[in-house]
């Protein structure tokens, strides 16, 4: 008699793998399905022969990206630029970064970063531990997410320092609704 370890139950042909009985590592609406590999003696596809007939030149590729009225393409508006003396603040150590300028707060841990508009920020909080040098900012969302990042000081006495500063970025550029 043969035994079987595992279900014995397999996904269709040609049906999408899902759920973490087949993927350990599937999290519904964060990661994608796992597909099947192609294999490696499949010829080329209809697509990539369409691509290999076409020459490409540079002078196509120039005219492609033009638009189509002829002119050059125009850039997209900068952002306004802050007006001098406007208020700006930046805290960091050696993993972690915290700015807050007129363009919106961003934090950085170690390569991950992400970045808020005024607008898309409900509450900045504040907290320092009562022993050591870290000191917290958490960003809150209209959405009741949080984003926190801790910051390590070189002294305490920066924790005042860096309070005084980001109250002043909240103060003028955060409005309450």
């Amino acid at each position: 008699m043969d035994q079987r370890i595992g279900s014995s139950s397999q996904p269709l042909k040609g049906e999408p793998v899902k759920g973490a009985g087949f993927d350990p590592a599937f999290i519904p609406g964060i990661t994608a399905p796992a597909t099947e590999p192609e294999p490696a003696d499949a010829g080329p596809t209809a697509e990539t022969d369409a691509e290999d007939a076409k020459p490409a030149s540079p002078e196509s590729a120039e005219a492609s990206a033009e638009p189509a009225d002829g002119g050059p393409e125009e850039e997209p508006a900068q952002e306004s630029a802050p007006e001098d003396g406007a208020p700006v603040f930046e805290a960091s150590d050696r993993r972690a970064r915290f700015a807050a300028d007129h363009r919106g707060v961003r934090l950085r841990l170690d390569e991950e970063d992400c970045e808020f508009h005024w607008d898309e920020i409900a509450a900045v909080e504040t907290e320092s531990a009562r022993f050591g040098k870290r000191f917290t900012i958490t960003v809150h969302t209209p959405d009741r997410r949080w984003y926190p990042i801790e910051i390590e000081a070189t002294s305490r006495s920066r924790f005042k320092e860096w309070e005084s500063q980001l109250d002043a970025v909240l103060d003028a550029y955060f409005e309450e609704a």
